[in-house]
């Protein structure tokens, strides 16, 4: 079921009108046993290969309760927790088949794993807090289950933490009128994002790959390298963020508020602030789990406050290592994650470096100029694009397109990346600035009702316009494959 189909809304509001009638008749396990069905059903529409499809998938959920159950009867059992964890990334690998399985241990028929990787978090999540305990009461079958496969998270998030989902699910949020209207346009704006504007940027983006396969001037080229590469960029945000807002929109008719996955992910000032921005989620919950634990660990082996900088340096770049080896199977994107890792641990390298050659307040005083923030905006945008290039194309795509572009062509591209988004960025929150500021009232006139209401008037007209004349469908969710 394809998110901004209209099948897809008959089924939501069929499932809030559920969940609303199980809510106002008090009787917690009807609204649970409901939203279950609603969830199976969103599934089901996914499944392929028969019984035999869905048992791969069957057989991780119940490997993550069982797991989750035992590590929480036996707490404070460091060994048996690793055994749980090592069991569960195995058979993840397994079934996500990993390019390092040999062939021959895996399954030879189709089956469905739609949401696997979502779902991967969300278990880990639940067996490492449950041997540490930090869960007090583990959840039941009906509510592990509503965890795991909500429609709302269940295609690519955004990975809510169980403790919340819990909060929500025992005590929804009432739906006033305002959250009725805010809902309504965050399901708007998304629906806008995904079916215009990411569907006129993935056109752009194809064009520029069918122009490049003919010579070209170096002009030429660097135009269609920068629609091919930003294109896909700006792309994947449009698609991935609309998806986001969509659900959270229609969560909040459950009285649940899902956590925010993108906040002005190309206003970053560097590729620290940047994943702090963007897949907000995913990039917090290896925080969690992850770089916090790697951290804490090696200052203990090397406690050394000189080293202290460095430690941090080595720690996002496994992290951001092993978010490219989240994405994909191949070795193209163990190469994403080890761009990804050299970014993020190079930007805090530089900041080691200029702390300790310009002293913390005059490097702060620098990065604060207006030409500094620009300048790095556009070089955060343009090396976030070269590097996303690992996570659409393939190794021969990527071979071929560099044949294509030629060192003169990629260093023009590049350039041309850079200038735009230095250029445009810059201007784009200047305008934001003036735009948010305070009117007569004391609020800015675009935050006002009125404004929004036409907003949102206008949104819905141009998506059904466009919807309705376009000869081809919108692209599907990027992150669904993951």
């Amino acid at each position: 079921m394809n998110i901004t189909s209209v099948s897809f809304l008959l089924f939501a509001l069929a499932a809030i009108v559920l969940h609303g009638v199980a809510a106002r008749l008090r009787m917690p396990a009807l609204r649970d046993l409901a939203l279950l069905a609603a969830n199976l059903y969103f599934l089901s529409t996914f499944a392929v290969g028969g019984w035999n499809g869905l048992l791969p998938m069957a057989c991780f959920l119940a490997l993550g309760y069982a797991g989750m159950r035992l590590l929480h009867v036996k707490q404070g059992n460091a060994r048996l927790a690793a055994a749980v964890l090592a069991l569960t990334l195995a058979y993840f690998f397994w079934v996500k088949k990993y390019a390092f399985i040999p062939g021959v241990l895996l399954l030879p028929h189709i089956y469905m794993t739609i949401g696997l990787s979502y779902m991967f978090f969300r278990i880990l999540q639940l067996q490492i807090d449950a041997a540490s305990g930090n869960v007090q009461q583990c959840p039941g079958a009906v509510a592990y289950l509503n965890y795991l496969l909500s429609f709302t998270t269940l295609i690519s998030g955004p990975i809510q933490r169980y403790e919340d989902f819990a909060a929500y699910r025992s005590a929804p949020l009432p739906m006033t009128w305002f959250a009725f209207g805010r809902a309504l346009e965050r399901i708007a704006v998304g629906a806008f994002k995904v079916m215009v504007a990411a569907a006129l940027l993935f056109a752009w983006h194809k064009q520029g790959l069918i122009a490049l396969q003919v010579h070209a001037s170096l002009i030429d080229k660097a135009v269609n390298g920068t629609a091919v590469i930003s294109g896909y960029t700006l792309y994947l945000y449009c698609n991935f963020s609309g998806y986001t807002d969509i659900v959270i929109g229609v969560a909040r008719f459950f009285g649940n508020v899902l956590p925010e996955n993108f906040e002005r992910p190309f206003a970053a000032l560097n590729f620290m602030d940047f994943w702090a921005r963007w897949h907000m989620t995913l990039s917090n919950w290896l925080k969690t789990y992850v770089y916090n634990p790697l951290v804490k660990r090696t200052m203990l082996r090397f406690p050394s406050p000189a080293v202290d900088p460095y430690i941090g340096v080595f720690a996002f770049l496994v992290t951001f290592f092993l978010i490219g080896l989240w994405h994909g199977q191949t070795f193209v994107f163990a190469l994403y994650g080890l761009l990804l890792g050299v970014g993020v641990s190079g930007n805090k390298l530089y900041q080691v470096f200029m702390t300790k050659r310009l002293g913390r307040k005059e490097y702060r005083a620098r990065a604060a100029h207006w030409l500094y923030q620009a300048c790095a905006r556009g070089i955060t945008f343009t090396y976030f694009c070269l590097s996303l290039v690992c996570f659409w194309a393939s190794w021969p795509q990527i071979v071929d397109l560099c044949g294509k572009l030629g060192w003169s062509g990629m260093g023009a591209v590049t350039a041309a990346i850079f200038g735009a988004a230095t250029v445009l960025f810059e201007c784009w929150e200047r305008l934001r600035s003036l735009a948010l500021t305070p009117a007569a009232a004391g609020r800015p006139l675009l935050l006002s009702r009125y404004v929004r209401t036409a907003w949102f008037t206008i949104l819905v007209c141009a998506t059904a316009a466009v919807t309705a004349l376009s000869a081809t469908p919108a692209p599907d969710i990027v992150y669904k494959n993951f």
